[in-house]
């Protein structure tokens, strides 16, 4: 081990700034020469990112903790008391929190930080679901809001992340800014605190009222097109996997008509530790085995949200079985279904607009043309669709209806600049109810939509590499995919490579650098194939993993599984000789 980790973790384990406890976790693990954990916890600082802090909860410089969320929180407050200096605003800032472990505490922390530097802070008083945070900050015209929440990761993560003005996740010049600002902060003896009670007093936290939460709801309602009646049969069995989702997902169906709901009673209580799922993931047909059980023949959906409620998983009973559905799946049944009922009651806007990202389908940008409706894509992370949507209200760009990445998140309507898995499980609901009461399934639909606009298969593949050495590997992936890119796989010549890193398009055959592309720079890279699919590759920003993106299309169904899977296989060599 580097000498200087150890001497970081000794000096971490002598300071008096920090608590007993935080100082004899680490004592612990230098007493017992446990130097891989060593290593992993304090070979760097718990990086501030573009959305903000995510991590493994623990005592270090590299996790989760009071001191690591005080320092980004300070941060924080510097730059909203410098940017907001000179315009004579009243600042102030909602914070919300989801099930898991210490969310609590990191928002009580991050409210009397904000409170010490003069902050008017808006505190929830029980679980919110992201989407509900951006919504209230908007609301409530605050300058920024704070979300404590590691969204699926695994139990032992917590996360923070930071949304602007208009309750959409920060981007820059904010997030540079607000990343210098925390940056500068070396010292924790130099952050500011009030105490949370004496905040309380001095009406300098206040607690959100509840009246937001029905707002937002009542809302979210406006957007439906569902019929009550039909509503009342469709059986559901949701799932909010120990999280936010809980209340108001039942409170929004039921609003809606949806009578037959049932929630799935071992995961309905909100609970850090997840024990019913190794991962908290609606994504992951592991994490919906209990809804399964519960389901009886009469349910015909299954829903499931992530701990903060922005994401939304699903399963259909299909010729009576379950069938899991992809993100993509999701959102091409929800954009085909919304700008149908949109153009039958006259409500379509001409200037309409659909926000993807360049990983997701290509399947609703063909939906999307049928209506006359332009897309625009995105980097990967509902922020850019957030800030997609800013610069077109700006401009009058155009009417936004539908935005969906294919990570399972979806948001319509423009009250709202987060994905939305409340909104969500509505909109897959009444849709359902229609396709059912018609005697055809979500998965009949599916068929219609690939006979109407070609076959499509799209995929995800990924490999978590943790730790240092994980990082390492990662970039060297990403290294040589740079230096010595394939230009055929499974038999099929590569037409173009877009890297988002360095902003440059190839024209392989033409052996030529193209325009350059005019999007925001990002560790990602397309290749797109003489076939008309597409293989993007891009590390994860929240987790320690890399991730490979297939979006494939054909004519023909059977050619498109096997040519799926030589794609898969064939790359998945190419990138195991590369480590």
């Amino acid at each position: 081990m580097d000498d200087s980790i150890l001497e970081k973790a000794q000096s971490w384990a002598e300071d008096p700034q920090f608590d007993d406890d935080f100082r004899n976790e680490i004592s612990e693990l230098i007493n017992h020469q446990k130097n891989e954990e060593l290593i992993d916890r304090f070979y760097k600082d718990l990086e501030f990112g573009t959305g903000g802090l995510r991590g493994i909860i623990g005592a270090g410089s590299n996790r989760m903790n009071i001191y690591t969320v005080r320092r980004a929180t300070q941060g924080l407050a510097d730059y909203l008391n410098e940017f907001y200096h000179d315009q004579g605003k009243k600042i102030s800032v909602v914070i919300a929190h989801d099930s898991r472990n210490f969310s609590d505490l990191f928002t009580k922390e991050s409210a009397r930080v904000l409170a010490g530097n003069g902050i008017h802070v808006h505190v929830f008083s029980r679980l919110a679901p992201t989407p509900l945070l951006s919504f209230t900050v908007r609301e409530l015209k605050a300058q920024a809001g704070i979300v404590i929440t590691a969204s699926h990761n695994p139990p032992e993560y917590n996360g923070y992340k930071v949304s602007w003005a208009d309750g959409s996740q920060v981007i820059s010049p904010h997030d540079i800014g607000i990343i210098n600002k925390v940056n500068s902060i070396v010292d924790f003896y130099k952050i500011n605190l009030m105490g949370y009670q004496e905040g309380l007093e001095k009406n300098r936290i206040v607690i959100v009222p509840k009246e937001i939460e029905k707002k937002y709801l009542r809302k979210l309602a406006e957007l439906s097109f569902g019929n009550l009646e039909r509503n009342k049969s469709l059986g559901i069995v949701y799932t909010p996997l120990h999280g936010a989702g809980n209340q108001p997902v039942k409170d929004l169906l039921r609003m809606c008509g949806f009578e037959s709901l049932r929630v799935v009673p071992e995961q309905e209580k909100p609970d850090g530790d997840f024990p019913t799922v190794s991962y908290p993931n609606p994504e992951e047909l592991s994490a919906l085995k209990l809804a399964i059980k519960t389901a009886k023949n009469s349910d015909q959906l299954i829903l499931a949200t992530d701990p903060d409620a922005d994401r939304l998983g699903v399963m259909v009973r299909h010729q009576g079985e379950w069938v899991k559905l992809s993100g993509n799946q999701i959102g091409q049944l929800m954009l085909d279904y919304y700008l149908r009922k949109l153009k039958e009651n006259d409500r379509l806007p001409p200037d309409g607009v659909y926000i993807t990202t360049i990983v997701t389908s290509n399947l609703g940008k063909k939906i999307a043309a049928k209506y006359g409706i332009k897309t625009f894509e995105t980097l990967t992370g509902f922020k850019y669709i957030g800030s997609l949507m800013r610069q077109l209200e700006e401009e009058g760009g155009g009417s936004f209806i539908f935005g969906t990445e294919e990570s399972h998140g979806y948001l319509f309507g423009d009250f709202i600049r987060d994905k939305d898995g409340v909104m969500a499980a509505m909109i897959f609901s009444e849709l359902t109810a229609e396709l059912y009461e018609q005697g055809r399934t979500p998965m009949d639909r599916i068929e219609e939509l690939h006979r109407e606009f070609g076959f499509h298969s799209d995929s995800l593949v990924s490999k978590t590499s943790k730790g240092h050495e994980g990082a390492g590997k990662i970039a060297l992936v990403m290294s040589s995919l740079r230096k010595n890119p394939f230009k055929k796989l499974a038999g099929v010549r590569v037409i173009e490579i877009r890297d988002y890193l360095t902003q440059e398009v190839t024209y392989c055959q033409k052996q030529k650098v193209g325009e350059k592309i005019e999007l925001p720079v990002s560790n990602v890279i397309a290749f797109y194939m003489e076939d008309g699919s597409r293989i993007t590759v891009r590390p994860s920003g929240t987790e320690p993993k890399i991730k490979f993106y297939f979006n494939l299309c054909g004519k023909e169904e059977e050619l498109l599984k096997q040519r799926k899977i030589e794609y898969e296989e064939e790359f998945e060599n190419l990138i195991e000789n590369f480590i």
